[in-house]
């Protein structure tokens, strides 16, 4: 699910990708729709390819997603309320217990919280594939039986 939502460097929000084309992606802002071609040139991270530092290695963000979302509710989180509090590390300590509090900033936190944010607001609920989880499974069960 998340290899199909992209964040592209210098603009904000999240987009779809609705369409490719020869050197372009066509993408879908998440919330207003609206639609714009993505070249090249643009620096463009697929959400399903970010992972986060924890203490047991790199945790896949949908993982730490659906972490923040059990965590909450499935309700939206008021940033600059926690900003203000100086309580992100806090509230995302409660959420996912393990994060590496040394390589983990402030601003990791608000953009994974912004784009938490983004994400339900356009419908979003379900932050890993059930296919991804599978896979997941299966190699640990693998490397279990190579020990």
């Amino acid at each position: 699910m998340l290899r199909e939502i992209i964040s592209i460097t210098g603009k904000p929000g999240l987009y779809k990708i609705v369409s490719r084309g020869k050197g372009t992606l066509i993408v879908e802002q998440l919330g207003n729709g609206n639609r714009l071609p993505v070249h090249a040139r643009d620096r463009v991270v697929s959400l399903g390819d970010i992972s986060m530092y924890t203490e047991s290695g790199d945790t896949p963000l949908g993982e730490i997603l659906d972490k923040v979302y059990a965590a909450n509710g499935g309700k939206e989180i008021d940033i600059k309320s926690l900003v203000v509090a100086k309580g992100l590390k806090d509230s995302f300590g409660n959420a996912v217990e393990d994060f590496d509090r040394d390589r983990v900033h402030d601003s990791d936190i608000k953009k994974l919280y912004t784009w938490y944010n983004i994400l339900l607001a356009a419908g979003y609920t379900k932050f890993v594939d059930e296919k991804e989880e599978e896979t997941k499974e299966e190699e640990k069960t693998e490397e279990k039986k190579e020990d």
